[in-house]
């Protein structure tokens, strides 16, 4: 890592190299397994070290790894942060850039008829399983209490029910 350019002292010098010697690899590591990004990781920790280069004269020695530690996790924390509204910014754009096909509504009645359609065609009892399980968000173990059946009953209708409609839409549900 190359310091910003200046007139520094050796003793400034020293203490910086011994830090980031010490401390360097821990970092990266931290931030590496913070985001998943080799690059990234390596783009945090030059910054946290720029970070501390610009408060070398107020930083205590024996808080220095608590306090390269916290603008790490600080800084993994702000890029994610900052990649939430990018990737908002970005869903909000391509929303707008999708036109309306005329017959997008024709469509979806059209899809809402045979969903509908392939819905009736199950059989009771597995379109009631197959309904909470899907719609309502109940889990296997939920159902199965509620209807007082057992987790593998409740698995063996959800596969019957998937099956029919697998049959009428043609492919996985």
């Amino acid at each position: 890592m190359t310091l910003p350019s200046g007139k520094y002292t050796p003793q400034e010098i020293s203490w910086f190299r011994g830090i980031f010697d010490s401390y360097y690899d821990g970092i990266r590591s931290f931030a590496y397994y913070k985001t998943g990004d080799v690059d990234l990781a390596d783009d945090i920790v030059q910054e946290v070290f720029l970070k501390l280069w610009d408060m070398r004269n107020e930083v205590k020695d024996e808080k220095v790894k608590s306090l390269l530690y916290t603008i790490a996790y600080n800084m993994v924390k702000n890029h994610f942060k900052h990649q939430k509204v990018v990737y908002g910014f970005q869903a909000s754009k391509s929303n707008e850039e999708l036109p309306e096909h005329a017959d997008s509504k024709i469509r979806m009645d059209e899809l809402n008829a045979q969903l509908q359609e392939a819905l009736a065609a199950i059989p009771d009892g597995q379109r009631e399983v197959f309904l909470m399980n899907r719609i309502e968000g109940l889990s296997y173990n939920e159902i199965a209490e509620r209807l007082n059946l057992s987790v593998k009953a409740i698995e063996k209708r959800i596969s019957a029910a998937l099956a029919v409609l697998r049959t009428k839409f043609g492919y996985k549900i």
